[in-house]
């Protein structure tokens, strides 16, 4: 219960900032419950995606609510390419855990990768945020979806800031429209996951029982965050985004050092 408490409380602050800025939340949950060490890294990675999963669900249905208007043909050729990538990220994970004796190794590739994909994210919205390449051919919306999808099931984090920015760069997407496709991406990616798993190794290895902390967390950090998103302005949002992105550069940079000590 102690565990569960814990992961009840992350989970609905990170999903909270996560439905505000399109991160899902899983970038922020990922890195605190590999500090916490309480589980098995396949194990947070599976939690964390159980997480934006369920936030992605009850984000996107408040942000609708809230008015917000998609571009479909975007919306639909994203999340095709997204359960392409969420197939392919999860399978090259578990290859890496097999190949890796120590998963400590599989961790420091995770970081470095989310690290790379944090920097990026950060410098676009902060200094490039103005350009974009504008593709409009539906083949680049499903290259984007499957790169997202990949990348975000590989480190396990459910989505992370690199979809808000790559969204905005390669489609010129505002902020707030892009942090509600990067959802979108999110729960296809993670959907093909978790049904990747429950085809493959099953749910067994896991301390199910922790569900039940987890999923409801998951739903009132989805609500809650996206009802603060249709509240305040494109400008908080990317301050929110970009003051989370330095702060999990730091706990990623933490846990990196943690591992060789």
């Amino acid at each position: 219960m102690y565990i569960g408490m814990i992961y009840f409380i992350v989970i609905i602050l990170a999903n909270t900032v996560g439905a505000i800025s399109g991160m899902g939340g899983g970038v922020i949950i990922k890195p605190i419950l590999d500090t916490l060490h309480f589980h098995p890294l396949a194990a947070i990675s599976f939690y964390s995606s159980v997480a934006v999963f369920t936030m992605s669900i009850v984000s996107t249905l408040r942000q609708l609510k809230n008015g917000l208007k998609l571009q479909l043909p975007i919306a639909v050729f994203v999340s095709l390419g997204s359960v392409l990538g969420g197939i392919s990220g999860n399978t090259v994970f578990e290859s890496l855990l097999q190949v890796f004796a120590n998963e400590k190794y599989v961790q420091v590739i995770q970081i470095i990768l989310t690290i790379i994909t944090l920097l990026f994210a950060y410098f676009y919205t902060k200094i490039g945020n103005e350009r974009s390449l504008n593709l409009s051919h539906p083949i680049w919306y499903v290259i984007a979806g499957i790169f997202l999808g990949f990348i975000s099931t590989l480190l396990g984090i459910g989505g992370g800031p690199i979809n808000v920015a790559l969204l905005m760069l390669c489609f010129g997407i505002p902020i707030k429209e892009a942090t509600v496709y990067s959802i979108i991406t999110i729960f296809f990616s993670q959907a093909a996951k978790l049904g990747t798993i429950a085809q493959t190794s099953g749910f067994d290895r896991f301390d199910l029982t922790i569900l039940l902390y987890v999923i409801p967390a998951a739903v009132i950090g989805g609500f809650v965050g996206a009802l603060i998103s249709g509240k305040i302005s494109s400008e908080r949002v990317t301050q929110v985004y970009q003051l989370v992105i330095l702060l999990v550069l730091l706990l990623n940079l933490w846990n990196g050092v943690q591992l060789f000590m």
